[in-house]
């Protein structure tokens, strides 16, 4: 095994662990304080793996939503995790075994490092160990967050609103983008307007779904209209 490419990997994963192993540790936290010890988080970590749907699937675990719900709520959440292995597709063809590994692991934080790594040697090599760097590091701070919860002897009021601001940060985060704002102003909108029709049971999968086929109507319009523009300018 190539030290260097390792080496490599863990430096090119270090913004990763700063955000990853503090965020599981709340997430952990938070499942100790709703009745699941770690393992629970440690085995969730190991078979879903997103974030912002496993603090999430907190809430619904807690409440007995249906599983049809979860299921549908997670395809939605987590749908542009597919097309990200889209831009790799040629690179996981060639990763053997490994191929599988790297589409269930790819996430925002480990899109955007592969991104950068079109210069690196061994990149396919670099690319998997950041992987699972980053897996590493979600499920430490899970367990860590787990048996943190166990030992402190006081019940941590308000631990639950790091969801809430996980959120909201990636909402200015949309929001910051001048180009194109819309999307989360209409994802923020269709939420709220569903979450007062429907209650919070069952706004999250309705709303979802609602979001997605707008989104996708206007890029369907947008694409038709270069299509338009291009065959005007011939």
């Amino acid at each position: 095994m190539n030290k260097e490419i390792i080496k490599t990997s863990f430096i090119k994963s270090i913004p990763i662990m700063c955000s990853y192993f503090f965020v599981s540790l709340a997430y952990g936290i938070m499942m100790e304080e709703n009745g699941f010890a770690w393992y629970y988080s440690l085995f969730t970590s190991l078979t879903v793996y997103t974030g912002a749907f496993q603090f999430v699937l907190i809430t619904f675990l807690s409440s007995g939503v249906s599983i049809l719900t979860i299921a549908l709520t997670a395809l939605l959440m987590n749908s542009r995790q597919m097309f990200y292995s889209l831009t790799f597709v040629e690179d996981f063809k060639n990763m053997g075994k490994k191929k599988l590994y790297m589409i269930h692991t790819m996430t925002d934080e480990t899109y955007a490092v592969n991104c950068t790594l079109d210069d690196e040697k061994n990149r396919r090599d670099i690319m998997f160990f950041v992987a699972l760097f980053s897996r590493c590091y979600w499920m430490a701070g899970a367990v860590a967050g787990g048996i943190l919860g166990q030992l402190i002897p006081y019940k941590l009021e308000g631990i639950d609103f790091c969801m809430t601001a996980l959120f909201v940060i990636i909402l200015m985060e949309q929001l910051e983008k001048k180009e194109n704002r819309i999307p989360a102003v209409i994802g923020a909108a269709v939420s709220v307007i569903c979450l007062l029709v429907l209650g919070e049971r069952t706004f999250m999968p309705v709303s979802m779904i609602i979001i997605s086929l707008i989104l996708m109507g206007r890029s369907s319009k947008e694409r038709n209209g270069e299509n338009l523009e291009c065959h005007h300018t011939e």
